[in-house]
């Protein structure tokens, strides 16, 4: 396998610039061929013409003429040229039905789909494929018009016509100049539904969204979501859509979530459809923001794009900062930012903290698939997110609109953006570019005292060592540390700072150590610190149990409120952690066991924030930081911490059921069931509370259905009325996808056989629908039954699952992954497993293989036994003759 590693450092302006591309699609019954005309300038003197290409070369021609030119390892160089602006011909041979890399142009369900971000564009012709050279397109397909009616692309439709042979072609031009990872192409009998939108300035927008037949009736929600993402970044951001059209098109087969290609947005089906006896709530709000995500890159990332890869945050950390508003801003902020900041936590942190790690703007890569992370995508947004913090919305709207007006229609970099906001607010910012450049989650060390009439802050920064630096290297950032202060009543305690008297304060964090003074205090008062996560950072704090539960209880930042109630969890956790670890007895967690109860009986709280308080840091983010890690014993840890919670508040939790059950009921909503925020907060409290409540309950009254509880006796008897209680309750609600997810959710981890009837008939039930069958195939990966592994195996196996499809892929294998018990298993089965999957899949698909082996991340932090097992598997993998440079990468930095 060879190896090329790509340096920042040496990044060099194009030599060539393309004014224009002209690209003709021919496409037959076993292949397409492309041509492509392309009008180029000259940027430097005697440079080489280089073109980056894989497909089959049929002939290269500059200004009608054969020319020499030399191909080697993906790239078409030619010496001698003209000095003035020539014109490149380019024909190549490609076979979509055999592209199982889902690069380029390739085949699904008979259709023809495109994805070239980031360099799948080279897939299709020659051409210099990289961000930074942008053109205007013009694109022509032919087609057989009965097997392909519908033939797509960016821009406007501008000509179409018909040949005696049965044949037609279309004719679209992209007015706006765009690099070729935003080029997109779409041919096929496919189902049109349309719809329009008047933009601020009165132009009628034609939308148009594409699907098979069948799923034709699910894409309503989608439809109005984008309506709504277009209204909001009008509203909110001032920008107009500027196409005639925008086309949405939804593929089963997609390594990604969305492609946001300029006008025609090319879908993972888990993204546009829904119905109301197929969806969830979190499929609809799934949706939601990856409809606005997708649709806000018109502006950032396509109108402004990226200068080179290592910039990729730049599009996508804004990007993401932008659906985050927008999902806020359509419902309970509060909780969303509460998901934004687990999703970070559970992924990002790791990320951070292992052999992987990367900064947001990365200073090296071998393979570019590697680099769409959680670090430039989440962090990314967090980095965003405090410039918003720091400038407030006046302040981040002057710097947006000053990027705009100096960079549309360009590729740019992170330090363009940081400059607009700079600029527009006349402030430096120069030390914030470290967040771009210094990979690593940064501590905060805090203590606060009261000194006379004053309470003082001191604050401690420091950032961990990581592979490409070490910790000495490292230079203090910028951040914002957002702050409020409670007296012991819990209320909120005002304070002088920066000649204010305010109850909340944005202090600036600059220094690797600072003092902060919040004057005019003259009572005991317990802070309250990174409010709303104000910089993605590990926080430590001197707090008593008695300070957490006050916070979680009075807090006005529902942030800092659930943050309480991690920690408190946190606390739990590690001290059954030293129980188990010591043979000891586990603790009874008296303090946290009210706080839960006040959580549960408290009136004032919104249903959805609720939910988020009762969900425990899962175990990835209880053993960050630590070394020598035993996974079991922290899940055993905080299964025990569960069981207790649950033990302790079974009438509560009985209550809070039955509330929430009677909300959705009375809500006159239901009828049937719809996509309403309020009411998801509703059936999320009543997952969280059926997840817990179903590891007490023995003495459940009901009647028997479907399955002989009453002729078994003890445990087995207590788990079959178990499990029957919740089928029965589900057969009473109108049909409703969250809450029969949510009833398998609740009964997968019983080892009783009617678990295995009931997924069955699910299974048997939907078998005709790919996303619903995405979920059984997670509840058999996620399940801590003890036969997990064998049904992991059995489903491989199953009518209607392919290793090729990466939702079925992801939905198997990464929930499998991530299910602790039996991935870290005692005898390494699950390494062993894994790895086998990690190497046939990347014979075929690279970038999934390289999702998957990311899960072996934690090996060098593993206690030495699954150390030593997972190592083995690593280096069997990295011994394979082929290994794609995606998993190459990868595997080569864990063993590093």
């Amino acid at each position: 396998m060879s190896k090329t590693v790509h340096y920042l450092k040496d990044y060099a302006a194009p030599a060539f610039s393309v004014r224009k591309t002209d690209l003709h699609f021919d496409i037959n019954e076993h292949d397409t061929r492309v041509k492509s005309r392309l009008i180029i300038e000259p940027l430097a003197v005697d440079a080489p013409l280089v073109l980056d290409g894989s497909a089959e070369l049929l002939s290269f021609e500059i200004d009608g003429e054969a020319v020499d030119y030399v191909l080697a390892d993906d790239k078409l160089t030619v010496v001698q040229m003209p000095s003035e602006s020539f014109v490149v011909e380019v024909e190549t041979r490609i076979v979509p039905s055999e592209n199982k890399s889902l690069m380029g142009l390739y085949a699904s369900g008979g259709n023809l789909f495109t994805q070239c971000e980031p360099e799948g564009f080279r897939k299709i012709t020659f051409y210099p494929d990289r961000p930074d050279v942008m053109s205007k397109f013009t694109t022509t397909i032919v087609a057989d018009k009965k097997r392909y009616p519908v033939l797509l692309s960016n821009g406007n439709k501008v000509d179409s016509g018909m040949y005696s042979d049965g044949r037609h072609w279309v004719k679209w031009i992209d007015p706006f100049a765009k690099p070729s990872y935003l080029f997109a192409l779409v041919a096929g009998d496919l189902a049109l539904t349309a719809d329009t939108f008047t933009t601020q300035s009165g132009r009628e927008v034609a939308i148009e969204f594409y699907t098979t037949e069948a799923d034709k009736g699910k894409v309503s929600f989608a439809v109005e979501a984008l309506k709504n993402s277009m209204a909001w970044d009008e509203t909110r951001f001032g920008l107009e859509y500027d196409l005639d059209i925008y086309m949405v098109v939804a593929v089963g087969d997609f390594n990604m979530g969305a492609m946001e290609n300029k006008g025609l947005n090319i879908f993972n089906t888990k993204y546009v459809l829904a119905d109301s006896r197929t969806a969830t709530d979190t499929d609809f709000e799934g949706i939601e923001a990856v409809i606005g995500h997708e649709y806000f890159h018109n502006w950032t990332g396509n109108r402004v794009t990226c200068r080179d890869w290592f910039q990729l945050s730049l599009k996508e950390g804004l990007t993401v900062f932008r659906d985050q508003e927008f999902s806020g801003d359509r419902a309970s902020r509060a909780v969303r930012r509460i998901d934004n900041v687990r999703m970070l936590r559970q992924h990002q942190f790791p990320e951070d903290a292992g052999p992987t790690a990367h900064p947001v703007r990365p200073a090296s890569y071998e393979e570019m698939n590697n680099f769409y992370t959680m670090t430039v995508y989440e962090k990314g947004a967090e980095v965003v997110r405090m410039y918003h913090t720091l400038l407030g919305e006046e302040g981040f709207q002057k710097g947006m609109e000053l990027y705009f007006k100096r960079h549309d229609g360009q590729a740019v970099t992170c330090d363009d953006f940081r400059h607009a906001m700079a600029d527009a607010n006349e402030i430096n910012l120069d030390q914030f570019a470290l967040w771009y450049s210094q990979a690593g989650t940064p501590t905060l060390d805090i203590t606060g005292r009261l000194n006379n009439n004053d309470f003082v802050l001191h604050i401690k920064q420091s950032i961990p060592a990581t592979p490409d630096m070490p910790a000495a290297e490292k230079k203090p950032m910028m951040m914002p540390v957002k702050v409020g202060l409670l007296n012991q009543h819990g209320e909120a305690v005002e304070f002088e700072y920066q000649g204010g008297r305010v109850s909340e304060a944005v202090l600036l964090l600059t220094e690797a150590e600072q003092e902060f003074v919040l004057g005019g205090v003259n009572e005991a008062v317990v802070p309250s610190l990174l409010r709303g996560f104000s910089a993605p950072v590990h926080l430590n704090y001197p707090y008593r149990d008695a300070d957490l539960a006050l916070l979680l209880a009075h807090d006005s930042d529902e942030f800092s409120r659930w943050e309480a109630a991690q920690t408190l969890y946190s606390r739990a956790v590690a001290v059954n952690l030293a129980a188990i670890r010591s043979g000891g007895a586990l603790p009874q967690h008296t303090g946290l066991i009210e706080a839960v109860k006040q959580v549960l009986t408290n009136p004032d709280l919104d249903a959805a924030f609720k939910a988020v308080l009762l969900h425990m840091p899962s175990e990835s983010e209880l053993w960050d930081g630590d070394d020598n890690i035993n996974p079991l014993h922290y899940h055993q840890a905080r299964e025990a911490l569960l069981n207790a919670l649950a033990e302790a508040c079974i009438n509560e939790l009985v209550e809070t059921r039955e509330w929430a059950l009677a909300q959705e009921a009375e809500s006159g909503v239901e009828a049937p069931y719809e996509y309403h925020p309020e009411l998801a907060g509703v059936r999320a409290l009543l997952a969280a509370v059926r997840l817990l409540a179903i590891r007490v309950e023995r003495h459940l009254t009901i009647q028997v259905g479907n399955y002989e509880c009453g002729q078994r006796a003890g445990h087995e008897a207590s788990t079959c009325a178990r499990l029957q209680y919740y089928i029965t309750r589900y057969e009473q609600l109108s049909p409703n996808m969250t809450h029969e997810i949510s009833v398998l959710n609740t009964v997968n981890h019983l080892e009783y056989e009617g678990r295995n009837t009931l997924l069955d008939r699910f299974a048997e039930r939907y078998a005709d629908d790919a996303l619903v069958m995405d979920k059984y195939f997670i509840l058999i990966g996620a399940s801590h039954r003890s036969d997990t592994l064998a049904q992991v195996q059995t489903a491989l196996n199953h009518p209607k699952f392919s290793l090729e499809n990466p939702n079925k892929a992801r939905s198997l294998l990464g929930s499998f992954s991530r299910n602790v018990p039996h991935f870290h298993a005692e005898n390494g089965s699950g390494y062993v497993f894994v790895a086998d999957k990690v190497m046939e899949i990347d014979r075929f698909n690279p970038q999934v293989a390289a999702r998957l082996v990311q899960a072996f991340n934690i090996c060098r932090k593993l206690e030495p036994h699954r150390r030593t097992l997972m190592t083995a598997q690593l280096q069997r993998i990295q011994a394979q003759d082929d290994l794609s440079k995606d998993v190459g990468e990868i595997v080569g930095k864990i063993l590093a």
